[in-house]
């Protein structure tokens, strides 16, 4: 099972950008966030430096400046993320968690049939695994 990672407002805002644009110097991240997150240039070189640390991007250096890139996948942040807000809010109940946004939105009938699919391909999954 993958590791759990949680990320908060400013470092998803970060990854986002890292995984958008597969790199990006400290200074081209914090032009990128600029629009939503109002942060000085030494806060967003501190939070990568962290966010190395913890193992969720690496960087190389070039010239004077370091260039970050990813090392988890936007897809294992989702689910872990989604997975924690599960647990956390419908006690682990995914069909709860489910109705909630259902109910929540204002759905087409294109992103229904979307679902839809996706409902029929898991459960082809979980029939081929059995």
């Amino acid at each position: 099972m993958r590791r759990r990672v949680r990320l908060a407002e400013l470092q998803l805002a970060i990854m986002q950008v890292l995984w958008d644009r597969g790199e990006a110097a400290v200074a081209e991240v914090r032009e990128a966030i600029e629009p939503r997150h109002s942060v000085a240039h030494t806060t967003v070189a501190t939070m990568l430096s962290r966010m190395e640390t913890a193992g969720y991007v690496t960087h190389r250096s070039e010239r004077r400046a370091n260039i970050y890139r990813p090392k988890i996948r936007r897809e294992d942040v989702g689910q872990s993320m989604v997975s924690d807000l599960a647990e956390r809010m419908f006690q682990g109940d995914r069909t709860q968690l489910v109705a909630h946004l259902l109910a929540g939105a204002d759905i087409t009938a294109d992103e229904l049939a979307r679902l839809k699919k996706l409902v029929r391909d898991k459960e082809k999954e979980l029939r081929d695994e059995q």
